[in-house]
């Protein structure tokens, strides 16, 4: 079996966020991490490594430096790494990123795509699906478990206060939710590996079957009419009251907010 896991580097939002004039964020200039729903998709595909011996291949696109997110999937245990970066992939949308990485994905061979539901920087949800679609095979989404049965995976879709069972012939893309297990640590050992393994870098040249204007910032359909770091909070309202009152008080904004 053959696994693409799909992961992103993304803000550690925890230091704030930057942005650049044209009201893209500034990757270069923040503090970064794997994206948590995709960290859970990687540890599901390494889980299914475990049981049946699949070879797992990580694929991000971004700026350079995102080989290091590669570097730490396979130092938890994933066997190969590809990033796919140009300048001209710059800027893109969910649209675009969907296309560029459809387009990587198209040069390699495989059972099964995992990707996170989606990326704490966007909150889309878009680009697992989108992924799908330009592959034209199914998408199961908001997985909380996976397994497999012959050439199909079984999977428990999160739904509300429930959820569904629904399996698909392989190959399919299936989106995890961050909720979906506990990721394993880097080991020591997967460390020192991952820094001897090769990373394999890929850009425009190298994506199969995509159009120049479907790509980048010029080939994203979203347009951002502005973005801020932080929404600050007012004051908010102040009182003075006895212990009685506060009660009595606390109770009626409460109700008001049909808490209780």
């Amino acid at each position: 079996m053959k696994i693409v896991v799909c992961i992103k580097q993304v803000p550690d939002t925890k230091g704030g966020v930057k942005f650049n004039p044209d009201g893209t964020l500034d990757r270069g200039a923040m503090l970064t991490i794997m994206n948590p729903d995709d960290k859970a998709g990687l540890e599901a595909a390494l889980r299914l490594k475990d049981q049946y011996g699949a070879e797992v291949t990580v694929v991000t696109m971004g700026l350079p430096k995102a080989e290091e997110v590669l570097r730490e999937a396979m130092a938890m245990g994933a066997d190969k790494g590809i990033l796919v970066t140009d300048r001209v992939l710059g800027g893109a949308d969910t649209w675009a990123t969907s296309t560029t990485i459809a387009g990587a994905i198209r040069n390699l061979d495989y059972d099964l795509i995992i990707t996170g539901r989606q990326a704490i920087d966007g909150d889309t949800a878009q680009v697992g699906p989108q992924i799908s679609e330009h592959l034209n095979i199914p998408v199961i989404s908001y997985a909380q478990n996976i397994k497999i049965d012959g050439d199909s995976v079984v999977v428990e879709r999160q739904y509300e206060d429930r959820y569904h069972v629904l399996k698909a012939k392989m190959p399919c893309l299936i989106t995890a939710l961050s909720e979906l297990n506990e990721p394993r640590y880097m080991t020591p050992g997967g460390i020192f590996d991952a820094y001897q393994k090769e990373i394999t870098v890929w850009g425009r040249a190298d994506l199969k079957d995509v159009d120049d204007s479907n790509l980048g910032l010029a080939g994203s359909p979203t347009k951002i009419a502005k973005a801020s770091d932080k929404v600050r909070k007012g004051a908010g309202e102040k009182v003075t009251l006895d212990p009685d009152e506060s009660v009595s008080y606390i109770v009626d904004k409460l109700k008001v907010k049909h808490v209780i």
